[in-house]
């Protein structure tokens, strides 16, 4: 696989009347292959940073190469190796499904393949809707649409904005597998997703955006162990008058009803194995026990409340 990047911008700014700044200064790279998550609030940037790649909004400032190629210079061709999932349904209602993935193939200057229509329609489940004018699908299925329309002429980048808001638990699924299996074929995907397990499910890396700036890019697995906690949750029979000194002093808290005893544990901390040890030997009344990790979804709540990001924000 090729080292040059899928996606590499630098310095790229939005600003609408030279008063909203919508881009500020971004610099990021994206892998072949991978997927990357771009996170953040509604209104951070996601879309307008897709948009400029796409061609959808002109950049204020900036430089932004796809697999090598500035867009300045060559500003057609790369965009043919693009595929964008819009938030907004955006097909033509009087024409099928197929015909529609037909019509698709042609603005991207390829001939009418037939097998690969039938390739995309069968991963997306929409086979038996080949036929149907786009106006009678229902929602989830248009959902289904948007996707193969942007991945019928195989490109080699692929933006998913948003592409399970509103659909069912079974395409949401179907999705993630075939994303990736889109990835294991070279095929670098670009997801932005307010169902953060979704992210943590595919992403490779993440990069985290908000008022225009990107705030943090690091692997996932990373960014986890790096900002993430495990927490003991002990919970009792009966109240429990005191937090035990042992489990206090490493930072255990008890809820004010003296039923449930809480221990984030941290590196350099006493194991939780020590901590349950200490409440067994002293006779305490423990029913239950569960130990909790940090999601994703904590994570970035923490970023964007002011926790320390990455030293390295939009490194490769």
């Amino acid at each position: 696989m090729s080292s040059t990047p899928a996606l590499e911008v630098q310095g790229l700014t939005k600003t609408y009347g030279g008063k909203l700044t919508a881009l500020s200064d971004v610099t990021l790279s994206i892998r072949p292959g991978e997927i990357f998550a771009l996170l953040g609030p509604n209104g951070a940037g996601k879309t307008t940073l897709i948009g400029s790649v796409c061609g959808l909004v002109k950049k204020t400032s900036g430089t932004i190469r796809l697999f090598g190629k500035d867009l300045d210079h060559d500003p057609v061709r790369p965009r043919y190796e693009v595929g964008l999932v819009p938030q907004e349904v955006n097909f033509d209602p009087f024409f099928t499904v197929a015909e529609s993935l037909y019509i698709q193939q042609g603005y991207y200057g390829q001939q009418r393949d037939e097998a690969r229509v039938k390739e995309v329609l069968t991963a997306l489940s929409l086979q038996n809707k080949a036929d149907t004018i786009t106006r009678a699908l229902s929602g989830g299925m248009r959902r289904r649409l948007l996707i193969a329309k942007a991945l019928v002429h195989k490109p080699r980048l692929v933006f998913l904005d948003e592409p399970t808001a509103g659909v069912d638990v079974e395409l949401r699924r179907d999705l993630w597998n075939y994303v990736r299996k889109l990835a294991a074929e070279g095929t670098t995907i670009v997801l932005t997703t307010h169902y953060l397990e979704e992210a943590e499910e595919l992403a490779d890396r993440v990069g985290v955006i908000n008022e225009g700036k990107l705030l943090l890019v690091e692997e996932k697995k990373a960014l986890l162990r790096r900002l993430g906690e495990k927490r003991l949750i002990v919970t009792f029979s009966a109240p429990v008058p005191e937090t035990p000194e042992v489990a206090r002093k490493a930072g255990a808290t008890l809820s004010a009803d003296g039923r449930v005893l809480t221990y984030p544990e941290r590196e350099g901390c006493a194991p939780a194995g020590d901590i349950l040890r200490t409440l067994y030997t002293q006779g305490l009344p423990v029913c239950d026990v569960e130990t909790r990790h940090s999601r994703l979804e904590d994570i970035l709540i923490e970023i964007l409340r002011g926790k320390p990001a990455a030293a390295t924000p939009g490194a490769a």
